[in-house]
């Protein structure tokens, strides 16, 4: 029940595509990430996907269109979309996903380890 600061988290690493656990929120794993590059395109076909833009910029791509999103905007990817998040310059990025729903989906790229700050 203790406050959480999002700024501490993220400099607690430097790494990319590398989800870290700040919380649990009910049957769902709050999370920090910062990225740069593109990231495969894959789907999840159980879940929806959560992504609060932080800083930077981050587009989201799908199948036929992409958005560009910023700090303090939300996008959500309904279950079952294709898509991939790409950053020209690194993005943090807060992600809220089921326990265990590995973030690569579909992409057969190995899951991240999602470890706990």
């Amino acid at each position: 029940m203790d406050r959480i600061n999002l700024s501490d988290k993220l400099a607690a690493f430097d790494t990319h595509w590398d989800p870290h656990v700040i919380a649990d929120y009910n049957d769902n794993d709050v999370m920090v990430v910062k990225f740069k590059g593109e990231f495969p395109f894959h789907k999840h076909d159980d879940t929806d996907d959560f992504f609060l833009v932080l800083e930077g910029e981050m587009t989201m791509e799908y199948e036929d269109r992409s958005v560009s999103t910023g700090p303090g905007e939300i996008v959500i990817v309904p279950k079952g979309v294709v898509h991939r998040p790409r950053a020209e310059q690194e993005v943090k990025v807060l992600l809220i996903e089921p326990k265990g729903e590995p973030n690569t989906g579909d992409s057969g790229v190995p899951p991240a380890p999602k470890p706990r700050l």
